[in-house]
Parts: structure tokens; C-alpha cells; sequence
């Protein structure tokens, strides 16, 4: 049976995710240290899990409403507050998803008509580009690159805007990069997109975890964009509750409306354990935070250092818990020098090109794992190095 003729032809023309194409070859090998998967290696704090079992214990099986618990809903506005100076409405400028990946699809479903430009700075994450063709928008993609340590820079984005463009996504900290956008960046970011008067996707499920120093800043607090951004965020990277499937969107009660719609007719509610154990992460997870972001800032530290010692130059990445090293004077693409590594030493890591054809010649290595896993597979990385020197 020709099943072509009955499949979305959009659905059809999207390549699968290149992140798992190397996860998936791990898991059917042994002895395999795999740096591919952005899992932190932490479990959730224990004062999370056991409110989530809490509510099971008493029964809180039902749905939650559309949006999420109110409790969680004034909990998320208190942090947006706290942390980023920014006051959002928990009632009518808020929505509990399921995961950061259900809110990114809202937004790009909610606003983006058929023809509608989509501006990606690449490298980013996978979900972007092909979200906007299945939402029927166009993405426009802006290569940022490593002399800039990859952050966007605003005349790249006003020579890329169109009559057509309607949304520029903002993926900071930047998974795969590492790369942050600080203040003054953000602002001439700002003046831009309300010069060209265009919204922003701004994309924050890293923001906890940044260093040197440097806090994040959400692009929501800049004069000018609190009306014209989207903020989303989550819980599984800053709290280590990636299987608890849990995000949100903060943002102009027009767009949140409209979003909630989609979300009630596709999704219905999010999970409820979850949303009793969020709770319990926003009013006494703090610590737990600032105790993980210390660890993975050492992490960090070892394995940006380990590869420029190797010869494979990595700029300082000051977010998420990634590093790109640049892999290009092995003379080897981003997928042979990936495909060689897993077989030769079993060590798995993700091509850059999976992030965007200008992350060729570079990899992605998670640091979100364990200084034991670490350290081994960056002696087998050093020891694939030295083979290739050697002509191996």
C-alpha cells in the first residue's frame, strides 16, 4: 500500500533528530560512554520526589485546569519576579505544559501563518526549524559563529528580516553552543525587533544554569519587548526533571489566550504529580539549583580545558552544559568524526551539522554526566586524537 499519498507532505520532508541518530548507536553497544543526550546525571532533590509521592499517597489523580494548578501558576510569576525582575498575571499570562517542547510548539502553532518567516540563529536545537514547517512558516536561518562565541549579533538579524518575518527565536543559553547573550547584546537585539516591529520566541530552559559570573538576562525585561516576547521555560535542566515533563509559557495575555486553546484541545491538562512536586521546586529548590550549576561549572572547567589541551579549540561556553569544541584539524566532517569516535573508542557525541549545517566541523559533548565518565572518555577522545596524528 502507497501510504505516501495519505501522509503530510510536511511531516514527510523533516529528517529525524540528528541528536538521537548517536544515542540510539549506544545503546546498542557495550561498554559505551555516551555525551550525547542533554540528561543531567543528577536525580531530582529528594524534597521534590517526595511531594510528587505525597500527592499520589492522598489521591491527586484528577486533572489539573487547562492551564495548570493556580498555586503553580503564582509560584512561576513569583520566580519570573524574583529571579528576572519581570511581573507577569499567574491567571491570564501563564500556561503549564507538558515540557518546554509543548510550549515551543504553541507558540510557533499559535502565531505563525502559512508564509510567515521564522528567523533561527543556528547552531540551535533541533526542534525550531522543523516546528516552523510543520506550523507552515519559513525558517530563515542566521549562522552565528564561533569568532562571535556564537552569540547573535544585531546587524545579522536586521540584514536577515523580511516584510514576511513575523518571529525571531531567541535560544539562549544556546544548546549546543553554550554561548549566552548578555545584557548590552540583548538590547541591541531589542532595538532591532521593535524597529521591524516582530515578536520573539525566547527560549530560557537553561537559564538557571549560567557562570562566570554572569546572570541570565530575559530579553522580556528590556524596554520595549515585555510586550512583544514569549518566554518559555521548564523544569528539567535547572531542577533535573526531564522525565516529569513539565514547562511553561509567561506572556502577553493575547498570545497566552490563544495558545491555551491549542493546549486544551491537544493535551488537555499537564501531569498533575508533576505540578504538586514543580510547586514544591519553586518555593524550596534554590539551593538544590545553585548546588547542581556549581558542579556543572566545574565539569565545565575540566572539559573545556581537557580539549584545548588536546588541540581541539573550544571557546568558554557560559551557559546550558555543553561545550563545541572545533573538531575541523582532524580534517574529518562533524559526522565522520562522530562515527569514527563510537566505533573506534566507544564514546559517543553528537555531529555540530545536527544543529545546523554551519555547526560542521564541530561536536557536541554534554557535560552533564558524571566526573568519572568524564574523565574516561576524554582520555579515549585524547587517545582518538593522537591515532589520527599518527595516521590510524
Amino acid at each position: 500500500m502507497d501510504y505516501s499519498k495519505y501522509l503530510n507532505s510536511s511531516i514527510q520532508s523533516i529528517h529525524p533528530s540528528g541528536i538521537r541518530k548517536f544515542f540510539d548507536i549506544a545503546n546498542e553497544m557495550e561498554d559505551v560512554i555516551s555525551l550525547s543526550i542533554g540528561e543531567p546525571d543528577f536525580q531530582t532533590p529528594w524534597h521534590i520526589r517526595d511531594e510528587g509521592i505525597r500527592s499520589l499517597e492522598k489521591g491527586r489523580t484528577w486533572y489539573s485546569p487547562n492551564r495548570g494548578f493556580a498555586d503553580l501558576l503564582k509560584e512561576i510569576t513569583k520566580y519570573y519576579k524574583r529571579r528576572f525582575g519581570i511581573t507577569y498575571e499567574p491567571q491570564t499570562q501563564t500556561l503549564v505544559t507538558v515540557g518546554g517542547s509543548e510550549a515551543i510548539d504553541l507558540a510557533f502553532r499559535t502565531l505563525v501563518e502559512r508564509g510567515d518567516e521564522v528567523i533561527i540563529p543556528q547552531p540551535a536545537f533541533v526542534c525550531y526549524e522543523p516546528l516552523t514547517v510543520m506550523a507552515g512558516g519559513v525558517p530563515v536561518i542566521i549562522n552565528t559563529k564561533n569568532e562571535d562565541n556564537f552569540r547573535l549579533r544585531a546587524d545579522d538579524l536586521r540584514a536577515a528580516i523580511t516584510d514576511k518575518t513575523k518571529m525571531l527565536v531567541l535560544p539562549f543559553p544556546n544548546n549546543p553552543t553554550g554561548a549566552i547573550m548578555e545584557r548590552h547584546d540583548l538590547e541591541e537585539i531589542a532595538q532591532v525587533c521593535i524597529e521591524k516591529d516582530i515578536l520573539v520566541l525566547s527560549d530560557e530552559i537553561y537559564s538557571e544554569l549560567t557562570y562566570g559570573g554572569r546572570d541570565h538576562v530575559s530579553i522580556a525585561s528590556i524596554d520595549g519587548m515585555y510586550e512583544r516576547t514569549i518566554v518559555i521555560n521548564g523544569f528539567s535542566k535547572s531542577y533535573a526533571m526531564t522525565g516529569w515533563r513539565l514547562g511553561y509559557v509567561l506572556g502577553p495575555v493575547e498570545v497566552v489566550t490563544q495558545m491555551t486553546k491549542l493546549h486544551q484541545y491537544g493535551i488537555m491538562s499537564a501531569p498533575t504529580t508533576a505540578q504538586y512536586a514543580a510547586i514544591e521546586a519553586l518555593r524550596n529548590g534554590d539551593r538544590d539549583v545553585r548546588k547542581m550549576r556549581d558542579e556543572y561549572d566545574m565539569r565545565r572547567r575540566l572539559v573545556v580545558d581537557s580539549f584545548n589541551a588536546m588541540g581541539l579549540s573550544c571557546f568558554e561556553p557560559l551557559g546550558a552544559f555543553y561545550v563545541f569544541p572545533c573538531i575541523k584539524s582532524t580534517g574529518l566532517s562533524s559526522e565522520d568524526f562522530c562515527t569514527r569516535l563510537i566505533m573506534e573508542k566507544h564514546v559517543a557525541v553528537v555531529p555540530g551539522n545536527a544543529f545546523g549545517a554551519c555547526g560542521d566541523g564541530f561536536i557536541r559533548v554534554s557535560y552533564s554526566y558524571s566526573l568519572k565518565h568524564l574523565k574516561i572518555a576524554l582520555e579515549r577522545i585524547r587517545e582518538f586524537l593522537e591515532e589520527l596524528k599518527n595516521g590510524n
